[in-house]
């Protein structure tokens, strides 16, 4: 049976974050985030047991998670989330799988881990 979306386990604040690509000659790789909406949102870690980890190649130290929030139809894969605790930003997480559809258009769940900028940064 399909899992049902329940409303009532919206207990985190996160902002969605779309890219915004920086266009100067010399900014490749260098763009910022801009703010979609800041949303309710239930954040759940997930702890794979070591077969699982393996079979799925889920990276345990990247704290992977799933995040469902109420159903939008403007975020997408290449987004980002940040979970807030009192408005402050605790944690950077990057979509990496998803979102999917819960119910007919009642929410979205997806996979997240740590966010990692891309390049050779210590």
């Amino acid at each position: 049976m399909a899992d049902v979306f329940d409303p009532s386990k919206l207990n985190r604040r996160v902002r969605i974050e779309r890219p915004v690509a920086d266009t100067s000659l010399d900014g490749a790789g260098s763009g910022t985030w801009a703010l979609v909406k800041e949303v309710w949102a239930e954040v759940q870690d997930t702890l794979p047991s070591r077969s699982e980890k393996l079979a799925d190649g889920i990276n345990v130290t990247a704290r992977p998670a799933r995040v469902r929030i109420r159903y939008r139809d403007d975020v997408a894969s290449n987004m980002r989330l940040v979970l807030l605790r009192k408005k402050v930003p605790v944690r950077t997480m990057q979509i990496v799988s998803g979102p999917a559809e819960l119910g007919t258009r009642e929410g979205l769940e997806m996979m997240v881990e740590e966010y990692r900028p891309a390049g050779n940064l210590a």
